[in-house]
C-alpha cells in the first residue's frame, strides 16, 4: 500500500511539473507576443509609390479616353481604385484609418494586395479594358516570389475592392436630374446653346448635385453665401472686370494672363493626379502615403464636383457670356451690354456660373497635397500642361508654350487656377473667390475627418 501511494506520489508531481513547465512555456509565449509585437511588422520604408502611381495613370488615361472625363466616372472609379489600396495596405500594417474595410490581414503582401484591390475596381468599372488591367495586374505579381503570402495578399486585394464597390453601387453618380429653366431675368441662368455647342433644352451637370458623396455628410454640407446682388457695386466691378479681361482680343490682359488663362483648362482631376504622380515620386513618399493621399485628393476633388454643383444649382446665377450681351436689361445702371462680346475661347459651358467648379475643384485637391505630402502649403513645384481643348470638350487641342506653370505654394496654384476663368471670360470674380474658398473648406474637411493617422 507504502510502494502503491509513493508511486501515485510520483505521479501526481510528474504530472504537477509537466503542467507547470507547459503553462510556462504557453505564457512565455504569450508574453513574447505582446512584448514583442513588431517582429512580423511589416517595413513599410521598403516600399515605394511607384505601384500608386502606375495604377493611377493607367486609370486615368483609359477614363479620358472613354469620355473626356465628362462624366464622374473617371474620378469616381479612381476615388474607388485609391481607397481600396488605403484599406488593403492598411489592413496589413495600420499606419492610416481605415475607409470601408475593416479586417487586418497582417501576413499579406503588400504589393499583391495594391495591385489585386486596383484590379478588382478597374476592371469592375472598365470591364471592356480588361486586358490592359490584367497586363497592368500581372507586373507587379510576378515580381512576387512567397507564394503563401501572395497568395493572402490577392485574397486581401479582392475583399478590399468588394467592400468600397459594395458600398458605391447605388451612389447615383450618373443618375439624372429635373430642372427647370427661368424666363430671362437679371442674374438667371439662361442657355446660349450656339455658345456651348450643345442641343437645344440641355443643361449639364444636375445629376452631379444629387450624387451621393463620399466624405461629406450630404451634397448641400458647405452652402456658398449667395452671389452680389445685381444693381450692387461689387457686381459692377465683377462685371466690368471680366468684360474687359476675358474678352476675345482684349487691351488689358497680359500675355501671362492669356497663359495662364487657355493652361488651367485641363480638368482638375487629370491635372492634379498628374501632378501627384511626380510629386509622390520625386519626394519619395512610401506606398501607404502615397496610396492615402491619393485616395483622399480624389475623394476631395470628386465631393468638391458634388458639392458645388449643388450650390451652383441651388443660385441658378449667369454666366458673364449672358450678363455681358443682355446687360441693358439687368437694372443696373453701371453696366453696358456688348451685343456681340465674346470671351477668350468662344465658349460657355452649359450650366450656372456659381461658385466656380474648377476653383472648388483645384482647391480642395490642392489642400489634400498640402495636408497630406508631409510639407505643408509651402512647397515649390512646376506643374506641367502640355495641351488643353482650343474651346469646348470637342474642338481639338492646341498645345500650350510653355507647358509649365511653377508656384511657392499649393494654395498660390489653386487661387491662380480659380482666377483663370476670369482671364478666360467664363466667370465673375466672385465665381472663382467662392470656389476657391468652398474647395479650401472641403480640403479641410476631407484631410481632418478621414484616412488620419493613427499616431500622430
Amino acid at each position: 500500500m507504502n510502494q502503491k501511494n509513493n508511486i501515485m506520489e510520483k505521479y501526481i508531481s510528474k504530472v504537477s511539473l509537466l503542467a507547470i513547465v507547459f503553462s510556462c512555456l504557453i505564457f512565455q509565449s504569450c508574453t513574447s507576443k505582446s512584448l514583442e509585437p513588431d517582429d512580423k511588422d511589416v517595413a513599410i520604408e521598403d516600399y515605394d509609390a511607384a505601384i500608386v502611381a502606375s495604377w493611377n495613370q493607367k486609370v486615368m488615361e483609359i477614363a479620358v479616353a472613354e469620355d473626356g472625363l465628362l462624366t464622374l466616372k473617371g474620378v469616381r472609379t479612381a476615388s474607388m481604385m485609391h481607397v481600396a489600396m488605403h484599406d488593403a495596405l492598411n489592413a496589413i500594417q495600420p499606419k492610416y484609418s481605415l475607409f470601408a474595410y475593416d479586417e487586418l490581414v497582417p501576413n499579406a503582401n503588400p504589393i499583391a494586395s495594391a495591385a489585386q484591390a486596383a484590379y478588382e475596381v478597374a476592371v469592375d468599372q472598365y470591364p471592356d479594358k480588361q486586358n490592359d488591367f490584367e497586363e497592368e495586374l500581372h507586373k507587379w505579381l510576378r515580381q512576387i516570389e512567397n507564394e503563401e503570402s501572395k497568395e493572402e495578399g490577392i485574397s486581401l486585394g479582392k475583399a478590399s475592392a468588394l467592400e468600397i464597390l459594395r458600398a458605391r453601387s447605388n451612389d447615383r453618380w450618373n443618375g439624372e436630374a429635373d430642372y427647370t429653366w427661368h424666363p430671362m431675368s437679371p442674374g438667371v441662368y439662361a442657355e446660349f446653346n450656339e455658345h456651348s455647342g450643345t442641343p437645344d433644352g440641355f443643361i449639364f451637370g444636375a445629376g452631379w448635385a444629387a450624387a451621393e458623396p463620399f466624405m461629406l455628410t450630404e451634397p448641400s454640407q458647405f452652402r456658398s453665401p449667395p452671389p452680389p446682388e445685381i444693381n450692387s457695386n461689387q457686381y459692377t466691378e465683377a462685371f466690368n472686370e471680366v468684360k474687359e479681361f476675358g474678352r476675345f482680343q482684349s487691351n488689358v490682359r497680359t500675355s501671362d494672363q492669356t497663359h495662364l488663362a487657355m493652361w488651367w483648362k485641363d480638368f482638375v482631376e487629370n491635372s492634379h493626379n498628374r501632378l501627384a504622380r511626380e510629386l509622390v515620386i520625386s519626394e519619395g513618399l512610401n506606398l501607404w502615403d502615397a496610396a492615402r493621399t491619393f485616395a483622399l485628393m480624389n475623394m476631395t476633388i470628386y465631393d468638391a464636383y458634388v458639392n458645388v454643383f449643388d450650390n451652383k444649382f441651388f443660385y441658378n446665377h449667369w454666366r458673364p457670356y449672358t450678363a455681358i450681351r443682355w446687360a441693358a436689361n439687368d437694372g443696373n445702371p453701371n453696366t453696358e451690354p456688348e451685343a456681340d462680346w465674346d470671351n477668350l475661347h468662344k465658349h460657355t459651358y452649359a450650366f450656372p456660373s456659381y461658385p466656380s467648379a474648377h476653383g472648388t475643384a483645384s482647391a480642395a485637391a490642392m489642400t489634400v497635397l498640402a495636408n497630406t505630402l508631409g510639407f505643408g502649403d509651402e512647397y515649390e513645384f512646376t506643374m506641367t500642361t502640355k495641351e488643353v481643348d482650343k474651346a469646348g470638350p470637342f474642338s481639338g487641342k492646341v498645345e500650350m508654350d510653355p507647358p509649365v506653370r511653377s508656384f511657392d505654394s499649393f494654395s498660390e496654384a489653386s487661387l491662380e487656377a480659380s482666377l483663370s476663368r476670369v482671364y478666360l471670360g467664363i466667370h465673375f470674380r466672385y465665381d472663382s473667390v467662392e470656389g476657391h474658398t468652398l474647395g479650401t473648406q472641403i480640403g479641410n474637411y476631407a484631410s481632418q475627418n478621414f484616412l488620419k493617422p493613427l499616431h500622430e
